[in-house]
């Protein structure tokens, strides 16, 4: 999960996920939304990688970029039991100083 979130802390590779959420997409196809390198996109997209919030398929030469939508059914469904935890927690805070 810190690999998840460290993934998401970054814009670029925020704005990368919006680009995937479009459609599947090589490195270079990425790399021409921004002005930043080649090699810079490929680490962004490495460390999206190695959170598993991307599938890389390679296709001959080139490596297409997907979203992994599993991940964030997993984000999803911890923030929920998070939210859960809590409320649970308040309401027997409160049954307690009845």
């Amino acid at each position: 999960m810190n690999l998840l979130f460290k993934a998401l802390s970054d814009p670029t590779r925020r704005q990368i996920i919006e680009l995937l959420r479009k459609r599947d997409m090589n490195a270079g196809e990425i790399a021409d939304y921004f002005s930043i390198s080649k090699p810079s996109i490929s680490h962004h997209l490495d460390l999206l990688r190695q959170a598993n919030v991307v599938i890389s398929i390679k296709e001959g030469q080139f490596i297409t970029y997907s979203l992994n939508t599993t991940v964030f059914d997993e984000v999803v469904t911890w923030v929920l039991d998070q939210s859960q935890r809590k409320k649970t927690n308040k309401k027997d805070i409160k049954q307690k100083s009845k």
